[in-house]
Order: C-alpha cells, then structure tokens, then sequence
C-alpha cells in the first residue's frame, strides 16, 4: 500500500520542501523508496527549478537567448546540487514525514540487496540452461 497520494497543490507543496499531513504519511514512504525514486527527486527538482528559470526568462531585461542561456546554466546547476544532495535531502523528507533518520538509506539498501540477489539467481539460471545445452 502506498497510502493517499496528494492532490496536484499538496504536491507542488511537497515539491517545494513543504510537509505533508499525516494521512499522506506512507505515500511520502513510498515516494522515497519505491523503485522510481531517484526519477521521482528529480521531477520534484525540475519543478523547483520551474520558478526561477520563469522569472529570468520573463523579467530580466536583455536579449531572450542570454536569459536562455544564464536560466539552461542555473538549471544545470540546480540539477548538479540536486543529484549530489539527493540522499539527504530524501532522508530529510522523510524525517518530516515522522520516520526516523535513516529510513531511505536502509529501503534503499535492502532494494539493492534484492536486486543483487535476484540478478545473481537469474545469472545462475542461465548458466544452467547452458551447461544443460552444452551437455546434451
């Protein structure tokens, strides 16, 4: 179960740094530990990065490819910081949220753990086949 996913404006909240209620506890669990969570750090990421990129491209005065070009270098400096903090800023969401430091690290951990494990069984499957092919 992945708890009572946010509506769009408590999101773009929650994509902003801002905490969730209560209720929306398990789904900020999930949201940070499933599968897609590095993806799902960089849309909130791109969608902080929305306010500034707007606000240059629309009100600083000047030739529209030099804002282009200072907004595609702040973007690109957004995302860098955003991807070296992307662990802690994960845990944090998730210290917010109620669970204790460290909660990401450890899902993440053990995903990778059972990746590892599964890929290792598939490997090994496969090598069966061929000794079996090999054989026969």
């Amino acid at each position: 179960m992945s708890g009572v996913r946010p509506g769009p404006l408590r999101w773009l909240w929650y994509a902003l740094g801002g905490a969730l209620p209560e209720r929306h506890r398990t789904w900020v669990l999930h949201d940070t530990t499933t599968r897609t969570w590095a993806l799902r750090h960089l849309a909130r990421a791109a969608v902080q990065l929305a306010i500034p990129v707007a606000l240059v491209l629309t009100l600083v005065p000047g030739p529209f490819w030099i804002r282009a070009m200072a907004a595609l270098g702040g973007v690109a400096l957004g995302l860098i910081f955003s991807i070296a903090y992307m662990p802690e800023t994960t845990e944090h969401r998730l210290v917010k949220a109620g669970y204790p430091a460290g909660t990401a690290h450890a899902a993440h951990e053990a995903a990778q753990k059972q990746r590892q494990l599964e890929e290792s069984a598939r490997k090994r499957a496969a090598a069966a086949r061929r000794a079996q092919r090999h054989r026969g």
